[in-house]
């Protein structure tokens, strides 16, 4: 018997409020109806924005590469989801496709291993499939609305206050960016501070690179003056415990710290950090956000693609109690959201999505425009860093096959300490002898 899938629902129903529903064995309206059937991917190319262009060609030019994800169910639900090939807690493999074929999805949507894109198809797939918004399977809504942050990668001073000034023009109320020792962070404060209102949020992220509690406390003390700041992002290693409290102790600015690192059980007895940062698959972020709420500890969300990535976010947004600081998802960066329509931000905040499945609608014309044969391997360009101080000084650093390989200098010490004054920018390849030496020396050490 071939039942559409209205009936289905209306069998599905009865049975549940009879007590008969087999989700595993029921006849008729059967959990077949969740069975993949089959899946699909396709890889994309997206463009930058202009700013964002100017200073992810630097580090993160591999960023542009997606894959999006279709998963069809026997009850002709075709779920989508996608994965950032080159940065996403987890890329979907052949083999997962392998593991879920011909399965019950809704067996499979809590398997993190799956990758990004396959879990977050199933869960749009086996959402539609049972008439619900995707939140509905993660748990109770307890928020209608949840903050979104606007991102970039750090930038010159100039073009961090134009971009927080086009956030807050698209209704945002929060920026995060990097705080890095090539850049004069007092300056890009500064003049991003000016051109927004002090209720606009500006968040640093150091990841490491102010390198102790002692050199990193009066920085972090002259950046606090500017009522816009709001969050410090990971200033030190997180495991120097003593540094990490004594950071929060001197500090107004709330403490951010990726969850897991040092343990959750740790940070929170020993009072190192105001809230964390929260990524990864859909069982792992739910368990971290347990443990927060449990904590009373407020967290984002970190999941980082286009406008389908925060649509999922958004669900998650909507079930987590403590998911009260501005999510990151980074789709800012891009011309093309993917979406028909885009995510509306007002007054800091988007609507979590109560239509059925992810609740937004890809935008498959610009897929297929976008589409492009998928990267054997992450593109490595071969790219030359000139680093300037007001004295005179400069430093050639090159692309080392390392993703953020300046950053990983920079958490090593090998850049001159934070300075006023020092800026940095990508040299463009003109083909000379001359760069081609600057490159080679700076290949070999900065």
């Amino acid at each position: 018997m071939a039942w559409n899938r209205r009936e289905w629902l209306t069998a599905a129903t009865a049975c549940a409020a009879s007590g008969a529903w087999n989700w595993g064995t029921a006849e008729g309206a059967s959990s077949r109806y969740f069975d993949v059937e089959s899946v699909e991917r396709t890889t994309v190319a997206l463009e930058y924005r202009d700013v964002p262009a100017r200073h992810m060609a630097r580090e993160l030019p591999h960023w542009v590469y997606f894959e999006i994800v279709r998963a069809r169910l026997k009850s002709g639900a075709v779920g989508v989801g996608e994965s950032m090939l080159f940065y996403t807690w987890g890329a979907t493999e052949d083999a997962d496709v392998e593991r879920i074929q011909g399965k019950n999805a809704v067996d499979w949507i809590w398997d993190d291993a799956l990758g990004s894109g396959l879990q977050m198809a199933l869960f749009d797939a086996v959402a539609q499939t049972a008439d619900v918004p995707i939140h509905r399977l993660l748990g109770a809504k307890v928020h209608d609305t949840t903050p979104l942050s606007w991102w970039n990668i750090d930038t010159s001073a100039e073009d961090m206050a134009s971009e927080c000034r086009e956030a807050f023009q698209q209704g945002y109320l929060s920026y995060k960016t990097k705080g890095r020792p090539w850049f004069d962070v007092w300056d890009q404060v500064a003049k991003s501070a000016a051109v927004v209102p002090e209720t606009f949020r500006i968040d640093m992220d150091f990841n490491d690179t102010l390198l102790d509690a002692d050199r990193a406390i009066p920085i972090l003390k002259d950046l606090e003056r500017y009522p816009q700041v709001a969050i410090y992002e990971t200033p030190i290693p997180q495991g120097d415990i003593a540094g990490n409290r004594a950071i929060r102790e001197a500090t107004r600015v709330a403490v951010a710290m990726h969850y897991g690192n040092p343990p959750p059980v740790v940070a929170i007895r020993e009072a190192v950090c105001d809230g964390f940062v929260v990524g990864g698959g859909a069982s792992s972020v739910l368990k971290a956000g347990t443990v927060a709420a449990m904590a009373d500890l407020p967290f984002w969300l970190q999941l980082v693609g286009t406008g389908i990535t925060a649509a999922f976010s958004l669900h998650l947004g909507g079930v987590l109690s403590h998911a009260t600081w501005p999510a990151v998802n980074c789709h800012q960066l891009f011309r093309d959201n993917l979406l028909v329509e885009p995510i509306r931000v007002r007054d800091g905040v988007a609507t979590v999505p109560d239509a059925i499945g992810l609740g937004h609608s890809v935008n498959w014309d610009s897929v297929a425009r976008l589409r492009v044969d998928k990267p054997a391997r992450r593109p490595e360009p071969q790219r030359l860093l000139e680093i300037r101080w007001p004295n005179g000084r400069t430093m050639d650093v090159a692309g080392t096959g390392e993703v953020n390989f300046l950053l990983t200098l920079g958490q090593q010490g090998k850049i001159p300490y934070y300075e006023r004054g020092v800026t940095t920018e990508l040299v463009p390849n003109d083909g000379s002898s001359t760069w081609k030496s600057r490159y080679d020396k700076a290949r070999s050490r900065p």
